[in-house]
């Protein structure tokens, strides 16, 4: 069966990635870590790393003998990677999407290609499961051509999503790829303000979802109070625990502890209720 769900949270620190781990070897389905900025999940999967391949944009490169200093490709750039000066064409490099409408626009067959890396790849196997995760290299602004890398070529089977966190250009190009969402969240004012703008991403997209809730403690009922006036279905809950925060900051699975991983059991099989057989 192929299905791929997206993990997100409106907000960074609700738990995504221990979710997406450990849902991931529960369910045994492929991990994708998605943050590209800061990926960490292979901090608990801990794969055995078997390819990687480099992420390579295009920048243009003008040559000055057939360049007339026109400024037509400055002007068509919406990115303001090119500019012109009295003596050169000066190209802002990291500025540049790769668009080519620079190109297109010189009369003058002044501006060719050449690549550069932006980050990289990296592919593993954590048992039988397939991990994946982009990486974005250090200074660099642009995260989008390494998250269609990394998305574009999925394994087969189910894919578990790990997205940014927040609702930025990131986490909709990521969401492009997905069947389904999963929201997490954690039972705080920051939290059920982020799940609201989280809510109203996957809805715009139309992709069913769930919700989450980590961090749990008795008593603090406001995100499924929530939950129950919109009418969402909570997928999980997931309470909050010291020896949760313990594991969790040794870089262990929630799920070596019988406990959590009757819960996370129990969510796995929720989601295939509600994503796999309806």
């Amino acid at each position: 069966m192929e299905l791929n769900i997206g993990v997100l949270s409106g907000k960074g620190g609700t738990g995504k990635t221990t979710v997406s781990t450990n849902l991931s070897v529960v369910m045994n389905a492929n991990y994708i870590d998605g943050d590209v900025e800061e990926p960490n999940g292979f901090i608990f999967l801990r794969p055995n790393l078997v390819h990687s391949e480099e992420v390579m944009v295009d920048y243009p490169f003008v040559d000055k003998d057939k360049c007339t200093l026109c400024g037509e490709c400055a002007k068509v750039c919406q990115y303001h990677a090119l500019f012109r000066t009295k003596t050169e064409i000066m190209l802002f490099e990291k500025l540049c999407h790769g668009c080519h409408a620079c190109g297109i626009v010189c009369k003058y067959g002044a501006i060719s290609y050449k690549k550069r890396a932006i980050g990289v790849i990296e592919e593993g196997k954590y048992d039988s499961i397939v991990c994946k995760r982009g990486v974005l290299n250090v200074g660099e602004p642009m995260a989008v051509p390494v998250i269609k890398q990394l998305l574009g070529n999925l394994p087969d089977g189910i894919n578990l999503v790990d997205c940014a966190p927040g609702t930025s250009c990131n986490v909709v190009n990521t969401l492009q790829y997905v069947d389904a969402a999963l929201l997490v969240t954690e039972p705080s004012a920051f939290g059920l303000h982020d799940l609201k703008m989280a809510l109203k991403l996957v809805r715009s997209l139309n992709l069913p979802y769930g919700v989450i809730i980590n961090k749990y403690s008795k008593g603090n009922d406001m995100i499924q109070e929530f939950c129950q006036q919109e009418k969402i279905n909570v997928i999980g809950v997931i309470p909050y625990g010291k020896d949760a925060a313990e594991a969790y900051s040794s870089g262990k699975m929630l799920i070596e502890l019988s406990e959590y991983r009757k819960i996370f059991e129990e969510i796995a099989q929720k989601i295939k209720e509600v994503f796999l057989w309806s």
